[in-house]
């Protein structure tokens, strides 16, 4: 997987589905023998349609198939249509939809049949199989996000806007809410993921059944992502929060390969790139690589992160991501990487492409830097410049640019943390920044700061407990000292 590989040049060709219960499912399905004439005595097809899928159903290998689609393939798929507005049987359905699957992924160049028997009552080849999603059977949702997913990608035609709107915001649904007993959405905000998320389960993927799933419809994803348009368009639905959620429940390397491969198609489009901050994909990305068990887990994240540092066309973006990786301890992880042996080059290239680019990132990193990167990470700890006098002294009025960013971060913390060490390193911070400003106070009351500071004073941890305060305590003493300048200087 070549990191400096033009994406639009890359094949749409859907991504297997892993072995499993739908695959063993599909198996069954082709061995089931339909009851056509059934069908055709009791009405509930036509003359025609029986004529055509007893010819298709007979033609039981790859090349039979083919040689029946090159004499009737635009009756075939006019007649894959028919029967599923006409036939409402479960196992019929999941037949004909099968059937379908196979004949696109034997030569995606049929996608054009189905394009070739749309008409203006119905303009899209993928309207009939977006009936399908809505219904219960997950088998027949399943093998209909696919053939949709193959429409859409292997045909001529792209996707409007309302049918992509609609197929991709579905998708969502089926990583979060639908699939997971509705659990809370994952949260961002303009500072990137609140704290104390995500909301979807620990436990969320660890179903057999829903694993296979949610494996089916990332499948569908990867595919949907290597086109620009489509990338653009779930990308301005919110679409890394979902992705994201899923990398936050206990998944196993599969779906943390498949949910990062769309982070990595998404990183192909510069524009993306850049808007990708603000979700602070870095720190679970990190955490992903420390733990890789799988190499091919471990070239994804690494192509995605240098995807983060090449695409953006912004030079500040460029420096937010190469200072989360920092903070992240990436380049301890490339380090242990780099002693590894690997038959994949891109693996290495990756490795020594981003361990020279942070080594030289972190000669030039500044005190401020470094404060700044890890309060963005959300995961702060006791380092150094935390305590350092002589930092806070130079330093505690940056906390107000770009429209006080960094406060803004602390706040969320002390909203949304439930690490008490976090909530310790924040709340103190709160009190520096107040006792080096002499307008502190009035900014952090007006961005309702002063009474979570308050609100930590009962907090349950001593540590939180005793740093919230302090902090009062300096907002107090500020105070005096204010005082004590008014009455002094009348």
């Amino acid at each position: 997987m070549s990191t400096n590989q033009n994406n639009d040049t890359v094949l749409t060709t859907l991504p297997p589905v892993p072995t499993n219960k739908l695959q063993a499912q599909a198996i069954e399905i082709r061995g089931h023998r339909v009851n056509w004439q059934s069908y055709l005595q009791g009405q509930m097809i036509q003359p025609q349609d029986f004529e055509v899928i007893r010819e298709f159903d007979l033609a039981r290998t790859p090349d039979a198939r083919k040689q029946v689609l090159d004499r009737r393939g635009n009756e075939c798929a006019k007649t894959f249509i028919s029967l599923m507005t006409r036939i409402s049987k479960e196992q019929t359905v999941r037949y004909v939809l099968t059937a379908v699957d196979d004949l696109l992924t034997e030569d995606p160049q049929r996608t054009q049949l189905f394009s070739d028997t749309s008409n203006k009552k119905r303009p899209s080849p993928w309207i009939g199989f977006m009936n399908m999603l809505n219904r219960n059977d997950k088998f027949i949702v399943h093998q209909a996000s696919r053939i949709i997913a193959k429409l859409a990608c292997w045909g001529k035609e792209r996707m409007s806007s309302q049918d992509l709107n609609y197929y991709l915001n579905w998708i969502k649904t089926q990583l979060s809410n639908e699939n997971l007993n509705e659990p809370k959405q994952f949260q961002s905000t303009e500072q990137g993921p609140l704290l104390g998320m995500p909301q979807l389960p620990k436990d969320a993927f660890t179903s057999a059944e829903l694993t296979d799933f949610v494996q089916s419809i990332l499948s569908c994803l990867q595919m949907m992502l290597r086109i620009p348009e489509y990338r653009v368009t779930f990308f301005e639905m919110d679409g890394v929060n979902s992705l994201l959620a899923v990398l936050y429940t206990k998944c196993g390397f599969q779906l943390q390969y498949q949910t990062i491969f769309c982070l990595w198609l998404l990183s192909f489009t510069p524009e993306i790139a850049n808007g990708m901050t603000k979700y602070n994909p870095v720190p679970i990305l990190a955490d992903v690589l420390g733990e890789a068990a799988k190499e091919k887990v471990t070239r994804i994240v690494l192509a995605t992160f240098r995807n983060l540092i090449e695409k953006p066309e912004e030079a500040d973006t460029v420096k937010v991501y190469s200072l989360a990786m920092i903070h992240c301890k990436v380049l301890k992880n490339l380090e242990i990487l780099e002693a590894r042996q690997f038959a994949d080059e891109d693996i290495t290239n990756d490795v020594e492409y981003l361990s020279t680019h942070l080594s030289e990132c972190l000669q030039d990193l500044s005190s401020f830097d470094e404060y700044s990167s890890e309060l963005k990470s959300r995961r702060l700890e006791w380092s150094p410049v935390h305590k350092s006098e002589k930092f806070w002294r130079e330093n505690a009025t940056r906390l107000n640019e770009k429209n006080y960013e960094l406060l803004k971060i602390l706040t969320g913390l002390m909203e949304t943390c439930h690490d008490p060490d976090i909530l310790a390193v924040a709340t103190h911070d709160i009190g520096e920044y107040v006792r080096h400003y002499p307008r502190g106070k009035k900014v952090i009351e007006q961005l309702g700061i002063k009474q979570l500071v308050m609100q930590l004073l009962c907090h349950e941890n001593s540590q939180v407990k005793y740093n919230a305060l302090i902090a009062v305590q300096k907002l107090m003493v500020h105070n005096w000292e204010y005082l004590g300048k008014q009455l002094t200087s009348g």
